[in-house]
């Protein structure tokens, strides 16, 4: 581990349905770095932020947000224009890896394996017209989303052959979290995750696969609830599925643009194609979390984890400011 310390803003919290996830992360990850031997601070994700930050005398900022505002490039955007070096992706690739919708044309984009869909916006159509659609589009076997949001919030699984009234009420659950649901073709399949870690080039951590038993899927209960859901990692896949989700996630992670850490879902049939769901550019590190866990069973302790994440930051630097040029005359 490097031996330089530093002083880390480990920022938490703010205006999301997954705040208290966030503050959770953020003490896994405060108490790991201090454990490096790092001065931590931690900072809310407030109207205050920018005060606390610019007078801090801070190395590093480490994000430890998720959802709205801190994971969609906005806290991203806030550093940017401090001129401080953090952890994670910038505010293009946090943007477009929140945006479900738009995450999924760049995969298709790259040639990667995606389940068909829709994007059903609030405001363009009744919910009515929406299910219709959807049921027409895609079939009576669907999954129901928010856009941009995580940890299960506001998704429905419709796979027991559903009516056009019961995908309207889904798309209106998910509506009451964001303003566009996304409709996609249920994939049948075990429900896995694997880390991308990308200290210099991309590499990829041992997959996990999550049972939820007794949830009807990766729920936010049993993501978050001891004891709720079980992982194995690495996940018992087979030699030739496990290399094609770790090539995967790794295409995903580049074909958004995405530094330092992702955390990339899948499902995975018994044959055949695992289907790519959605890249999280700021994983969990709570005590129940898929990534600190897989990176642990690689040999990465968290220690060690989240102080070469501070470094990789430090080292990259404050984004890169262009020389003004003068008007012509």
């Amino acid at each position: 581990m490097n031996g330089r310390r530093f002083s880390v803003a480990v920022v938490q919290g703010g205006p999301a349905s997954e705040a208290e996830v966030s503050r959770a992360s953020a003490a896994s990850i405060a108490r790991a770095l201090e454990t490096a031997g790092h001065r931590v601070v931690r900072l809310e994700l407030d109207a205050y932020l920018a005060d606390s930050l610019r007078t801090g005398g801070f190395d590093v900022v480490y994000p430890a947000t998720h959802g709205a505002v801190g994971e969609d490039g906005c806290l991203q955007g806030l550093l940017e224009v401090l001129d401080m070096p953090y952890v994670g992706s910038g505010v293009l690739a946090s943007a477009l890896a929140m945006h479900k919708r738009s995450a999924k044309i760049l995969f298709a984009e790259a040639g990667l394996p995606i389940a068909r869909s829709i994007a059903a916006r609030r405001g363009s159509a009744t919910a009515a017209e929406e299910g219709e659609r959807a049921l027409r589009t895609l079939g009576d076997k669907v999954v129901v989303k928010p856009c941009s949001n995580g940890s299960a919030i506001g998704v429905a699984r419709l796979s027991n052959g559903a009516s056009a009234s019961d995908i309207a009420k889904a798309i209106e659950a998910a509506w009451e979290v964001d303003d566009i649901a996304l409709v996609e073709v249920f994939a049948s399949g075990r429900e896995v995750t694997c880390g991308v870690l990308d200290l210099r080039e991309p590499a990829w951590l041992p997959p996990t696969e999550v049972r939820a038993p007794n949830d009807a899927f990766y729920t936010y209960q049993a993501r978050y609830a001891p004891g709720r859901s079980e992982h194995l990692c690495p996940a018992p896949l087979g030699e030739v599925m496990t290399r094609r989700v770790q090539e995967i996630a790794v295409a995903a992670h580049r074909a958004l643009g995405c530094r330092d850490l992702s955390r990339v879902d899948f499902v995975v049939p018994e044959t055949g194609e695992p289907t790519l769901l959605e890249v999280n550019t700021l994983p969990g590190f709570t005590e129940t979390s898929l990534y600190p866990e897989a990176a642990a069973i690689a040999g990465i302790p968290m220690p060690e984890l989240c102080s070469s994440l501070a470094h990789r930051a430090v080292e990259r630097g404050a984004p890169r400011r262009n020389v003004p040029l003068p008007l012509p005359k």
